[in-house]
């Protein structure tokens, strides 16, 4: 089997970018339904068909305008997409069902943003959705090979046997490595939870919005090694929605310029991931390294000029590795970023300020495209409360194990 270095596959991917036609993509609409538990969640039918009605009238758009629909969910049976679109209206347009774990959103993202930067399409909508079951997530087909299979044979090499559930031993064992490699204190992956919790705090479509301590953090039920049930995010069911369109197709429709993406890169698992007997790396560091510096090199943007940043903070061991590897600050600094306040408002980058999945929810095919709601409604300064002051730039990280991670830079007028 052949493999290709993170750097030698950034070659070639930028190589094949630059064959796309230079389109302007526009962000023309964004929905997002508030968030709820399981046991109070309406059907995917209804909640897709609902964020699409939405996503239609932020954008000013009829269905009759879509050209093409990519559509994300991760538990539920093939052409779910069509079963939910087909509430909104059924026009004969192609429906892609995309299913990519827990990056299943920005993946649709992904996929409609390049039928606009090709010139296959001018308008274009992404949607996604999810009804989830309450508890841990678990595999869907117990008769087959898990795609994750591998992922846990490292876990079990390195970390040993646990009954703990699969996502918290994966991450969980990340947070373990990093602590190991830059002696960081079990509170500060606490403390992550409680700035999530304070940004929540003026967020109505977020589940859980009350404040938290430290001390309450931590004293929540263990779920594994230093991970707290506080410091996961719950399985929720939610839906949301994004339409993009070409500069063209907005200006002969009137439509609003006023968001573009800036860059967008998708990767997946490079052979580190496997063969450096790393947790970070198990968990997706190396592809979001990767993904981030090709963004940053199509957009002419760094690290620096991010204002807010929507990133994939499934356990809060998740957010302090991401704040590495998206280049938030230098590697193995993300306590001294989190205990300076550089993560929060008055700080250096606002991130999370949608309280993220630790506070807002996480189902599965709709993150992705909540984390570009939240970020297309900083940039339009439409946040009341926890509006970012000034926000001109949003970074977008959505990452699924087995594994997908896409990073998305956003830019305003």
């Amino acid at each position: 089997m052949v493999t290709l270095s993170a750097a030698a596959v950034g070659r070639r991917y930028r190589y094949r970018e630059r064959t796309l036609k230079n389109n302007s993509v526009i962000v023309a609409g964004v929905s997002m339904l508030p968030f709820k538990k399981p046991r109070e969640g309406d059907s995917y039918v209804s909640m897709g068909a609902d964020a699409t009605r939405q996503v239609l009238v932020d954008a000013g758009v009829s269905y009759e305008d879509i050209q093409q629909a990519y559509v994300g969910w991760v538990y539920g049976d093939s052409t779910a997409g069509q079963a939910a679109l087909y509430e909104a209206g059924m026009t004969g347009i192609p429906i892609i069902n995309v299913n990519n774990n827990c990056a299943t959103g920005s993946t649709a993202l992904f996929l409609a943003r390049q039928a606009i930067a090709s010139g296959a399409a001018e308008c274009v909508l992404a949607l996604g959705f999810e009804q989830m079951a309450a508890g841990a997530l678990d595999l869907v087909f117990a008769d087959r090979p898990s795609p994750l299979g591998r992922f846990m044979d490292v876990v079990e090499t390195l970390e040993g046997p646990s009954d703990a559930p699969m996502a918290p031993r994966l991450f969980g064992g990340a947070g373990h490595e990093y602590q190991r490699e830059y002696g960081v204190e079990p509170e500060t992956f606490a403390k992550v939870r409680v700035k999530a919790s304070l940004h929540a705090e003026h967020n109505p479509r977020a589940i859980f919005r009350e404040a938290l301590d430290v001390d309450k953090v931590m004293a929540s039920a263990n779920i594994y090694g230093h991970l707290t049930r506080l410091q996961c995010c719950p399985p929720t069911c939610g839906a949301a929605a994004a339409i993009l369109c070409s500069e063209s197709f907005a200006r002969r429709n009137g439509l609003s310029c006023g968001v573009t993406i800036a860059g967008q890169a998708m990767t997946t698992d490079f052979s580190s991931t496997f063969d450096d007997q790393s947790l970070m790396k198990l968990v997706g560091l190396d592809m979001t390294r990767e993904a981030a510096a090709r963004v940053y090199e199509q957009s002419g943007l760094g690290p620096e000029d991010i204002d807010v940043v929507e990133l994939h903070d499934c356990f809060t061991s998740n957010e302090v590795i991401t704040y590495d590897g998206l280049g938030l600050c230098a590697t193995g600094e993300a306590e001294k970023f989190i205990l300076d306040g550089d993560n929060s408002y008055g700080g250096r980058v606002v991130t999370n300020p949608s309280g993220g999945l630790l506070s807002k929810g996480h189902p599965l095919g709709a993150t992705g495209l909540a984390q570009c709601a939240e970020l297309v409604w900083q940039l339009r300064g439409e946040c009341g409360k926890r509006q970012v002051e000034g926000a001109r730039t949003g970074l977008q990280h959505n990452l699924g194990l087995g594994g997908a991670c896409v990073v998305t830079m956003f830019r305003s007028s």
